[in-house]
């Protein structure tokens, strides 16, 4: 036990060195780590170099804080016009001819098919349309279904969402919203922004270091429902097309056929760039194979004419079609600052939310907030160390100075994790800390009061270090095994804040069991080999 090779002392050394390695730079400004790196000399690889810093929170280095509302009634409606449009291509396809045609509800539609056997020919392709799968009900431990169909003796079919296929739909555009709205932030250059739902039918955005609430309000608010139509013609039938608005001040609206040639989901690329004959801002775009098919196949039959593109029911900009764009890349101009069409580049990338969004709650956390917080933390951090390390000086002499020696390296390596994986560092990571603080030498009291159970029995003081060691090592995993159990279930059950906290106490956990038991036993071991004692020195 107190025989260490040089292979383990050393390897146990450059763990201890890899730590204030890796932690170093969160203690320097960006200023001076831009500086290490581009001074570094060139044989050294770039990934030796350290350079990545701990990540704060919003509550220490401040930002942006939104939180959203998913429109429920746009998603409903939604719903109901793809389940009319399915219900009209059945009855076209099968040439059942209606007197009253398909009736749409505020949840469902309906149908009136007089004949029994045209009725008895449909029905099966409408119930394969009303049943797309069912909602699993997980607390209910069986399914229900997500529309309901009736039938009724007069002929009148009605399809209606249930209130179960209500919360499913919205759940999943929940779900979806999340992921296009992450994309969009992540195009920001912003560091781990927290996305989140809240309750049914919100989204929770923080962005940390972000002071521009109206950029951040401009990214999150806009659907990005890109669609190019033709302008309507004057051959155009009323019923064929609908009046925009145009994005240009005192433009007016634009007649648009409603049929949709191309959407913004067949976008596979969008990129800000400048126009080489005006210099102005504008927005190049690529298509996938299908949606290069159908545009430069309406392009080819509409040379002369003029192509809407319409965003979020605006039309931005109806250029004439000159000739033939049959390589499925383009642009889109409209007068854009470079900003606008930087912001118009990240929305169609990302896609277009599944539904509005409406901000409900919005404010900026300052630095000075955050600070005041590192501040508070600091103090708290530096408090709680003086009197753990005093209390274990003054209990256990030397053995505490071993043991004070650890807890430094064990707060180094938590940094060094922390900085290594890119973990945010958040106001309740700061308590876990401290916490950890306080339990990392909780193993070494462990250990040093059996050391002196053992010495009170008669035990010489070899075989008590040896004992004591030993014999405490199954508590401490003990204890840290049912410690990691509750950071995990807060980690995987908690968000935002509890996640942090919980984080940190992981990585306390882990070098706490190095630390305490390995770094002190080799501490102990070297000065036993050194100095021979023979007594305790406590």
């Amino acid at each position: 036990m107190l025989r260490y090779s040089r292979g383990k002392i050393a390897a146990i050394l450059l763990l201890a060195f890899a730590g204030f390695y890796f932690a170093a730079p969160s203690l320097m400004s960006p200023e001076t780590r831009a500086a290490i790196r581009a001074n570094a000399p060139g044989f050294v690889p770039a990934w030796l170099i350290p350079n990545q810093a701990i990540v704060l929170g919003l509550d220490l280095q401040g930002g942006s804080h939104v939180l959203l509302e998913v429109d429920s009634s746009a998603v409903i409606k939604t719903q109901i016009n793809t389940l009319r449009d399915d219900m009209r291509r059945i009855l076209r396809e099968e040439k059942i001819s209606l007197a009253g045609g398909l009736a749409v509800l505020p949840r469902g539609v309906t149908v009136r098919i007089a004949d029994d056997a045209e009725r008895k020919r449909v029905m099966p392709k409408l119930r394969e349309i009303s049943s797309p799968g069912p909602a699993i009900g997980i607390l209910s431990g069986g399914s229900q279904p997500l529309f309901e169909m009736t039938e009724q003796p007069d002929g009148l079919i009605a399809i209606v969402l249930t209130e179960q296929g209500v919360t499913d739909k919205i759940r999943k555009a929940i779900d979806q919203a999340i992921e296009v709205l992450r994309r969009r932030i992540d195009a920001l250059g912003t560091t781990e922004p927290n996305i989140q739902r809240q309750g049914v039918d919100r989204i929770l955005v923080q962005v940390p270091g972000l002071q521009d609430p109206k950029r951040l309000k401009d990214i999150l608010g806009t659907t990005a429902q890109l669609e190019f139509r033709m302008v309507a013609d004057s051959g155009a039938g009323a019923g064929d097309t609908e009046m925009l608005p145009q994005v240009d001040e005192g433009a007016g609206q634009l007649s648009i056929e409603k049929r949709v040639i191309v959407q913004g989901e067949d976008l596979i690329d969008a990129q800000p760039g400048f126009d080489s004959r005006s210099s102005e801002p504008i927005v190049n775009f690529k298509f996938n194979i299908r949606g290069a098919q159908r545009f430069g196949q309406t392009t080819s039959e509409s040379v002369g004419r003029s192509l809407a593109i319409v965003l979020d029911r605006k039309v931005i900009s109806a250029p004439r079609i000159q000739s033939p764009i049959t390589g499925g890349q383009g642009q889109i101009s409209g007068r854009f600052t470079v900003e606008a069409a930087n912001n118009l580049a990240i929305l169609l990338r990302a896609g277009a939310l599944p539904a509005p969004l409406t901000i409900v709650e919005e404010r900026t956390v300052g630095p000075g907030l955050g600070q005041d917080s590192i501040n508070a933390g600091k103090i708290a951090s530096y408090v709680a160390a003086v009197l753990v390390v005093g209390f274990m000086f003054a209990t256990y002499g030397l053995f505490g100075f071993f043991a004070n020696i650890a807890l430094a390296i064990h707060v180094v390596l938590i940094f060094a994790m922390m900085s290594l994986i890119g973990t945010t560092l958040t106001l309740p990571g700061i308590a876990g800390i401290v916490l950890t603080i306080g339990t990392a030498v909780d193993s070494n009291v462990l250990i040093y009061e059996r050391i002196r159970e053992e010495a009170r029995q008669g035990r010489s003081l070899v075989a008590a270090l040896d004992a004591g060691f030993t014999r405490a090592f199954a508590t401490i995993i003990d204890s840290n095994v049912t410690m990691f159990i509750a950071a995990a279930i807060l980690f995987f059950l908690g968000s935002g804040p509890v996640r942090g906290f919980a984080v940190t106490m992981v990585f306390g956990i882990i070098t706490t069991v190095v630390t305490a038991v390995t770094m002190t036993r080799m501490m102990i071991a070297l000065w036993y080999t050194r100095s021979r004692p023979q007594h305790m020195p406590f």
